[in-house]
């Protein structure tokens, strides 16, 4: 299987999120699929807006997994007509973080379109798959796969 997994920077940042993203990647691997990096660069959150007016997805791809984490780059792009699904893998959301309201409910709203605009998600806990269903709605295919121990 052809796989494209869009992520920011590079997946050798230290950090747990990534420390799953390379378990994930590895494994997927080790049992025969092809899995392309796709990595968009680090920037400011209103600058990966701005990507949503030139990013496109990836064609000949059998599946893509994009982190949850470049939400914002990937609004448009997902509206995209494409041949394969597109999975969300969700370590947690950035609405849900501790900052002033009127911020939180901005973030919300840009992650509430990104999850709706996917077709699937793998989800890093119980407790993130409860806050995305509470935020977007959860009726579409999911699985918990919780972080190597």
């Amino acid at each position: 299987m052809k796989i494209g997994f869009i992520i920011y920077g590079s997946l050798d940042t230290v950090s747990g999120g990534y420390l799953y993203d390379r378990k994930l990647v590895e494994y997927l691997r080790s049992h025969g699929d092809n899995v392309d990096i796709i990595s968009l660069p680090w920037r400011n959150y209103a600058a990966h807006l701005t990507d949503n007016f030139r990013f496109r997805l990836p064609p000949d791809l059998d599946l893509l997994i994009q982190d949850e984490l470049n939400h914002p780059s990937l609004l448009f792009a997902n509206r995209q007509t494409r041949p394969y699904p597109v999975i969300s893998l969700v370590h947690h959301l950035r609405s849900s973080e501790l900052r002033p309201e009127s911020q939180n409910k901005f973030y919300r709203v840009i992650e509430r379109n990104y999850l709706r605009s996917v077709d699937g998600f793998i989800f890093n806990s119980k407790t993130t798959q409860g806050t995305v269903s509470r935020l977007a709605g959860n009726r579409k295919p999911s699985i918990v796969a919780n972080p190597p121990t």
